[in-house]
């Protein structure tokens, strides 16, 4: 393991001199080499499907997770779309982002530059491996991948696919892409701080957990994802049950999908009997506070549990609150800042609650799915962070990119600008 963390981080420092046209060129032909392996993917991932299938039944794997782990034609071809959409991303390495004249001839800036090291814990998902080589050969940095065991024959086939790609191109050194496959692995690598810059891990509550309690290495990424919406007094029935629906139903796996629902006490006996009923025609179990079972009985009842539970199923919550305030701080009490969203016509209450609710994601009259980087136009993802710095939200290249200082001179020294009769600084702010 400390070999491969070692050669891992000479690979990066190689990588942050790539022109951004080796490294689109890189891109296409990972995309072309996967398009012309379809079959061969699929019949990875059928080894893993027969596997999983046996865990599922045995329950030691759950439905949501044996349904990510299918791959088909249609999934890998928006794998190879979003490779695509990767090239056409702006490089988001060696940008000015500021500079300052100190003074004459004495130029500072600020640009940016790869991260370096970035190890990927991840479970399931096996199309997380060509979204997240993607980001990284863009951004110039090396990545060490560790998927979950269910998923192992699907992910090492993608890596070798992307690996024999990278061969082709000269510049690009080995290493740029990495498998490791134990738990023995895992525990290793959260010991390589020299080596390994930032972690980001995709999974479970258990795993996010497990990872920041075990590394000193710095960890990006999000325990849970607890996701509101609150349908304000001023909100369109038809509009709130819309988007509530599709919140919930449209992947009820996803960590961006919603989990409780918080209702204006004035609107909510012309607006639960419907809503409800939407959610019983989708097979969502409606479990509801008391004040919502008074209206609509047909629900199980809601306890303080349920409002700090990720579902990740079709099961949703649904609480009465009094005003706009109350939902706020609800969701700031319970919510993981994920996404939350308010549902309303008056922009008095949206900018109120967008600015208090404190989520990586906060939204207005749409969806919680959009939480992702696909959607915003990141091209993909490596994951959604709600961390409070660096980076947060969906993380797509400039969330792989930090940043250095450059400072430019001739023959400057200290000294001449402290003590009797000292120069004085500029600070004079440049045009980038």
């Amino acid at each position: 393991m400390e070999k491969t963390a070692q050669k891992t981080k000479q690979a990066s420092y190689k990588l942050a001199s790539l022109s951004e046209n080796i490294k689109n060129k890189a891109l296409l032909k990972v995309a072309d080499h996967i398009k012309n392996n379809i079959d061969m993917i699929l019949q990875e991932n059928k080894k893993d499907l027969a596997e999983a299938e046996k865990l599922l039944q045995e329950g030691n794997l759950t439905k949501p997770l044996y349904d990510r782990l299918k791959l088909d034609e249609e999934k890998i071809n928006v794998i190879i779309k979003g490779l695509e959409d990767v090239v056409k991303l702006e490089d988001p390495i060696n940008k000015t982002l500021w500079g300052m004249e100190l003074d004459k001839n004495l130029e500072l800036y600020r640009v940016s530059c790869p991260i370096g090291v970035i190890g990927v814990i991840f479970e399931s998902r096996p199309d997380v491996v060509p979204q997240i080589a993607s980001l990284a050969i863009k951004s110039a940095n090396s990545i060490i991948l560790k998927g979950g065991i269910e998923a192992f024959n699907s992910n090492k086939i993608f890596v070798k696919l992307i690996n024999e790609a990278l061969e082709t191109i000269p510049e690009f050194p080995q290493n740029t892409i990495n498998l490791i496959k134990t738990r023995e692995d895992v525990k290793e690598l959260l010991k390589m701080n020299k080596y390994i810059d930032l972690l980001i891990p995709r999974g479970s509550n258990n795993l996010v957990k497990y990872i920041q309690e075990n590394t000193k290495i710095p960890v990006l990424g999000h325990t849970e994802g607890i996701c509101h919406i609150y349908i304000d007094e001023y909100a369109y029935l038809d509009k709130a049950i819309k988007v509530s629906i599709d919140s919930k139903i449209q992947y009820p796996a996803a960590c961006n999908a919603v989990e409780t629902i918080l209702v204006n006490q004035n609107i909510a006996e012309k607006l639960l009997p419907g809503l409800i009923s939407e959610f019983k025609k989708n097979e969502v179990l409606v479990k509801g506070d008391k004040l919502t079972f008074k209206i609509v009985k047909d629900i199980e009842t809601a306890t303080e549990e349920d409002w700090e539970t990720e579902y990740s199923d079709k099961i949703i919550s649904i609480k009465i609150v009094n005003n706009i305030n109350d939902a706020i701080n609800h969701i700031n009490l319970y919510g993981s800042g994920h996404t939350d969203c308010i549902i309303t016509e008056n922009n008095e209450n949206r900018d109120l609650f967008m600015n208090l609710v404190d989520s990586a994601g906060v939204y207005c009259n749409v969806s919680t799915r959009f939480a992702d980087g696909f959607r915003y136009g990141f091209g993909a993802e490596v994951g959604i962070s709600t961390n409070k710095t660096h980076a947060r939200g969906p993380v797509g290249l400039e969330g792989l990119t930090i940043y250095k200082y450059k400072l430019y001179g001739n023959g400057q020294i200290v000294a001449e600008y402290s003590g009797k009769n000292a120069k004085n600084y500029i600070h004079n702010r440049l045009s980038v």
